[in-house]
């Protein structure tokens, strides 16, 4: 199928801008690496890399156009063999609809703005299956982005408990690094929606001590490897208070911002924390992919009694899903979701990597292999029933992670399987994970660095031994 270009973004805030050159024309050959455009806005320019190799089969801006908005297609790269006939095929561009809300903060009318995470990265595959339990039938459901989910639930508890306040960098004026708390400010004011210095230790440890006071803060950290300055904070304070007095204190706090690799930022601000937090006793440890998941777990998380490490993924906040329209939507922590029935292999994955996953078991369909997909949604505690239950089922497993495979949440997930399921295995479980290497900056490397549908088909073929 076609692959779309899409307009990339130079800065988190940025909107659109203007696509200045075309440096490719239709029927050129492409490399994955390649300069292919130029766009421009009135603080920078940037080169167009491209990720894919094939035939720039159709520039669908052309050059000198103003005010394109991020994420726009901007052309159509066509694969080795595919011709102009198929530029058909190539999915149209999602439409963009601001979701019906049923308690959106007083400012948050306006469209959130697109971020620099979406700028090179497809439209994630839809999750297929059945609401929650909790979901009545006949339920409204309305369509939300991820970063809309995620501030309406924090809005909503807000409202409802007076103890629950947001701080951070960026958090309040600027409306939130990647506009998640967008409105916040202008419902509930400076003293629960509290800008803070750039300083994670020292705001880290406000928040545990208030935590520790009765109050509920909703950390917000500009991105999970920026916490690497607030960890003892997190393990030494957070984590251990319960146990360490003896249960008469408890923290009552959620840690939550964009955690993994996004597009280009390099190896310092594109490292997984999946398996660093979930290692840890005393933290629960959530990581949504849906945007019905991410309002319904955030919900939980704040009113849990104790810390939570909430992971958000920069490339899923505006990718857009149904959330049920209900005045109290919460999902359990701790409870994995099958988002796809299958027979023949077992695929488990979280967060972005189910992006992967599911569009492996739509390629795996077309070779006869029915995986079974599970989102895992909670780290820690992990929902171990639901994926021995499954591999029960299939006989196979294969784990899909973006972090590193040594001492992964995949390994994990293996070993639980070998201690609950060895004699049901007709195959060793299988680890598709990021490669063993810091994140590279070019484009084209970090793509190799990461995992892909492709490694994920490969895996499951060969525990199917096809």
């Amino acid at each position: 199928m076609p692959i779309q270009v899409l307009m990339p973004a130079l800065s988190p805030t940025m909107e659109k801008g203007n696509l200045a050159k075309w440096l490719k024309k239709e029927g050129e050959q492409i490399k994955s690496g390649d300069v292919i455009a130029e766009i421009e806005t009135d603080k920078a320019t940037m080169e167009v890399e491209a990720t894919d190799e094939g035939t720039l089969g159709k520039i669908l801006i052309p050059e000198g156009t103003a005010d394109v908005a991020v994420n726009t297609p901007i052309a159509t790269i066509l694969a080795d063999g595919e011709s102009a006939a198929d530029l058909a095929k190539a999915p149209a561009p999602a439409k963009q609809e601001k979701a019906a809300e049923s308690a959106a903060p007083a400012a948050a009318k306006a469209e959130a703005p697109a971020k620099a995470s979406e700028h090179k990265a497809a439209p994630a595959p839809q999750v297929v299956a059945e609401p929650d339990p909790e979901v009545p039938a006949g339920t409204e459901m309305v369509t939300q982005t991820i970063r809309e989910a995620l501030r309406d639930a924090m809005a909503e508890e807000m409202r409802r408990d007076a103890d629950v306040f947001v701080m951070g960098e960026e958090v309040a004026e600027y409306q939130g690094a990647y506009k998640v708390t967008q409105g916040l400010l202008q419902e509930f004011g400076a003293k629960r929606v509290i800008d803070t210095p750039i300083t994670e230790h020292g705001f880290a440890g406000v928040g545990v001590g208030a935590a520790m006071t009765g109050l509920k803060p909703i950390v917000e950290f500009m991105t999970f490897n920026f916490a690497m300055q607030a960890i003892d904070q997190i393990i030494n304070s957070a984590a251990k208070t319960l146990y360490m007095s003896g249960g008469q204190m408890g923290c009552s706090i959620v840690f939550r911002g964009p955690n993994g690799a996004a597009a280009r930022v390099a190896a310092q601000h594109s490292q997984d924390y999946s398996s660093w937090y979930s290692h840890i006793p005393g933290l629960k440890v959530v990581a949504p992919y849906s945007a019905a998941d991410a309002k319904g777990l955030l919900k939980a998380a704040i009113r849990d009694p104790n810390p939570v490490i909430f992971l958000e993924n920069e490339v899923l906040y505006g990718h857009t899903g149904e959330v049920p329209k209900l005045d109290d939507f919460v999902i359990p922590i701790g409870k994995a979701r099958v988002v796809r029935s299958g027979s023949h292999v077992t695929i488990v994955s979280w967060s972005n990597g189910m992006t992967y996953a599911l569009k492996a078991a739509d390629e795996l369909a077309k070779d006869g292999i029915e995986a079974e997909v599970i989102d895992l949604r909670t780290l820690k505690p992990m929902d171990t029933e639901t994926i021995i239950n499954s591999v029960k089922k299939t006989g196979r497993a294969v784990t899909v992670e973006e972090g590193w495979a040594q001492s992964g949440v995949g390994a994990e997930i293996a070993a639980r399987i070998m201690e609950n399921a060895f004699d049901y295995l007709d195959a060793p479980v299988a680890r598709v994970s990021g490669k063993d290497v810091p994140m590279p900056y070019a484009a084209n490397l970090e793509k190799l660095a990461l995992p892909s549908a492709a490694e994920v088909v490969e895996a499951a073929k060969a525990v199917c031994y096809r």
